[in-house]
């Protein structure tokens, strides 16, 4: 049953997509994520009021810090569905947990350089499969090459990066105590926050009155959405088998992937999605070999 939640929540995350993507004709990625984290603090707030849990923080800094990796990787996944196939853009934003992989290796061969030891030998093959799914960025990427959006894949490769900051964070909180409750909700207000400062780097939000409706009326959904598809993968991850529900988390691609060939008709060459398979292959892999070679390691949260 848990892992139909995790299913539900990538479904509902690759629908706010499909709202970026149909938003950012008339808004810009900091607007989204500024509409986005407003609508998601007031649900988060009166879920916290219900609750009757405690809104103040022992732990205000991990907090700011998980707020601003977090909010970067959004800005940066909202900047690339708007300029990139759906299916591209959802991909390059679950590199995550390839990227978690690398930076656990990374910092496990630091202690080894330390303190010289054999790596275990399951550190070999996590490492062959990061270096393949870089291999799966590059195939993936080689279409946006081609039509010269270098710029936006790489946009779109650093939400992944900054959302791996972020889901390990996340993993430090839970270690400190902190209530998932209140770790969303500080996030969706350090969402709020980042939006803001974007828009005002870049000047302002766009009046109403220039946006077509079509945009305006994805503004609500879109945070709603992203409030479900995380409460839904949370839940999922609580209760769940880790390797089960961290592995079905790549079936958001598989429904962005129908959305761009059915709602905006994206065509996609065959380079393209064999980059997306070895990426989701390379991810499943990852996170298989992490959970037996370096445990305790974080669980993806969008």
């Amino acid at each position: 049953m848990q892992a139909l939640w995790m299913v539900l929540g990538a479904f509902l995350f690759a629908s706010m997509g499909v709202g970026v993507k149909f938003a950012s004709a008339d808004l810009h990625a900091f607007e989204l994520v500024f509409y986005r984290g407003l609508v998601s603090v007031l649900i988060m707030g009166m879920l916290l009021r219900m609750r009757r849990t405690p809104i103040l923080t022992p732990v205000p800094g991990m907090h700011a810090w998980r707020s601003l990796v977090g909010g970067l990787s959004l800005a940066a996944w909202f900047y690339a569905i708007a300029h990139l196939p759906l299916a591209t853009a959802m991909t390059l934003n679950y590199m995550s947990g390839i990227w978690v992989a690398a930076l656990l290796i990374g910092g496990s061969m630091l202690v080894i350089r330390d303190r010289p030891t054999s790596p275990p030998a399951g550190q070999y093959a996590l490492l062959a499969t990061v270096m393949a799914g870089f291999i799966g960025v590059v195939l993936t990427l080689r279409p946006t090459l081609e039509s010269n959006q270098l710029m936006e894949g790489l946009i779109g490769l650093s939400s992944g990066l900054f959302a791996a900051l972020a889901y390990m964070q996340v993993t430090a909180l839970g270690r400190a105590g902190e209530p998932v409750t209140r770790t969303v909700f500080y996030f969706a207000l350090g969402t709020l926050v980042t939006g803001a400062l974007g828009v005002a780097a870049v000047g302002g939000l766009t009046p109403w009155s220039q946006m077509r409706w079509q945009s305006a009326a994805w503004i609500v959904p879109i945070g709603i959405l992203a409030t479900m598809g995380q409460w839904c993968m949370t839940r999922a991850y609580a209760r769940g088998h880790t390797l089960v529900v961290a592995s079905l988390q790549y079936s958001g691609i598989v429904f962005a992937a129908l959305f761009s060939l059915m709602v905006f008709g994206d065509q996609i060459p065959w380079v393209g999605w064999l980059g997306m398979a070895l990426i989701v292959a390379s991810g499943v892999a990852a996170t298989v070999l992490r959970e037996r070679t370096l445990p305790d390691t974080p669980a993806e949260e969008h």
